[in-house]
């Protein structure tokens, strides 16, 4: 088949591009970058997932002085405020992480959330919180960016459902349920299973998190567990860094089956930037690459030097940015396009698609897509309507279910004192 006519049978399929059978071509070729720049001037693009503050954490620079982001940074920085600028960068979920095995971890993402609260605080210009869909309309509008709590990690509420309704007090809006571990209440894509998906305590966290108007995020956890998810949810979930299992068999991404369930569910899939979960065999080959490194020496230092150069003959490893569109396109075929959105990953990756390096490329994703065929009404909902629309539905769902049920309230944990 001829790459036109797998361009048309592809954009007829999914329904996101206007008729062009029977047109005559344009005389002039058409700008597809000037048009996607016209574009970010007036969309809502909401990403799903941005790790900095972690990487603030990781570097030691939570002052917001000796990190000053009002200014471009270089190198490990991809997010700042000239960059969110230019990249059209308005609506925000800020990644608050905590790896599934750490001593703090309720503690350790307290203090990023203070971390997103003073960085609201230090840049008023250009940042205001937001806690609902109607929030971050309003805000956009003032030209600053929207920005959003989520947590990465459940073993952050440690085993307490009080504890998930005070993160939600402090703005939390959505919750990876698991990072790369399993909990003691739910499974990791990434880990051994131990329940099966959810357990019981699993079940509960999901409805309270549906009572709170919490978004559920399925990102890092099992198929098993996803499945549990969205049987036991009353309100649509989101996978906020993930991509396409169909296309890269990675068991961080989302397999067809729970696409088409995410679609009944009427949630989103927000892919994700990172060369291991967009390229296939990428992950499998560093990896073993790491090894044999590591084979020859302990040093980290060393190891990531020679990973580096090793990674520098090695360029299809990375992917494109037609690498990240052929999983938007994945995902809307499957799901439909009212169930795909971006969850870059950013500041929180370690290799990413050669021409998107930091928050300022959204543009050149736009860009692609209009090449490819699609309209500007599914390209803003790709952008960040799908995002608004989940978020809005489960305030919905929450308003309801806080007039029909109240909070489970847990007896305290007991603790032996000397009084």
């Amino acid at each position: 088949m001829t790459s036109r006519r797998l361009f048309l049978k592809n954009s007829v399929a999914l329904g996101l591009t206007h008729s062009v059978m029977g047109q005559s071509p344009s005389p002039d070729p058409v700008d597809y970058a000037a048009k996607a720049r016209e574009i970010h001037k007036t969309a809502i693009l909401f990403d799903g997932h941005n790790d900095l503050p972690w990487q603030l954490r990781e570097e030691g620079k939570i002052d917001f002085e000796s990190v000053d982001i009002s200014k471009k940074l270089g190198p490990p920085f991809q997010t700042d405020i000239p960059r969110m600028k230019q990249g059209g960068l308005n609506a925000q979920f800020w990644s608050v992480y905590i790896p599934g095995k750490h001593p703090n971890p309720l503690r350790t993402v307290l203090e990023q959330i203070d971390i997103v609260h003073r960085m609201i605080e230090r840049y008023p210009n250009d940042f205001e919180q937001a806690l609902t869909a109607a929030d971050v309309r309003r805000i956009v509008k003032t030209g600053k960016c929207a920005s959003l709590i989520g947590v990465e990690g459940g073993v952050a509420i440690e085993n307490d459902l009080s504890m998930l309704r005070i993160l939600y007090t402090l703005g939390t809006r959505y919750m990876t349920l698991t990072h790369n571990q399993t909990l003691d209440w739910a499974d990791a894509a990434t880990d051994k299973p131990k329940h099966g998906g959810l357990n019981p305590f699993g079940v509960r966290v999901v409805r309270e998190m549906n009572r709170l108007g919490m978004l559920v995020d399925i990102s890092h956890v099992s198929v098993d567990t996803m499945s549990d998810v969205l049987d036991a949810t009353e309100a649509p979930v989101i996978a906020s860094h993930s991509s396409a299992f169909a296309l890269c068999p990675h068991p961080r991404n989302i397999n067809d089956d729970i696409l088409r369930r995410i679609r009944l569910n009427g949630g989103v899939v927000m892919i994700n930037f990172f060369s291991s979960f967009i390229v296939p065999d990428a992950f499998k080959k560093v990896s073993a690459k790491q090894a044999e490194i590591q084979k020859t020496t302990t040093d980290k230092t060393e190891v990531k030097k020679q990973l580096d150069a090793w990674l520098a003959t090695h360029p299809e490893l990375f992917g494109t940015i037609n690498t990240v569109v052929e999983h938007i396109e994945h995902v809307a075929r499957v799901a439909g396009v009212d169930h795909v959105g971006l969850g870059s990953d950013f500041d929180g990756i370690t290799r990413w698609p050669k021409g998107l390096d930091g928050v300022a490329d959204y543009p050149k994703i736009t860009e692609e897509l209009l090449r490819r065929g699609h309209s500007e009404e599914n390209i803003r909902k790709i952008l960040g309507e799908n995002a608004l629309r989940v978020l809005s539905q489960a305030e919905k769902v929450a308003k309801r279910l806080q007039s029909e049920i109240k909070p489970e309230i847990d007896p305290p944990v007991t603790v032996d004192t000397d009084h």
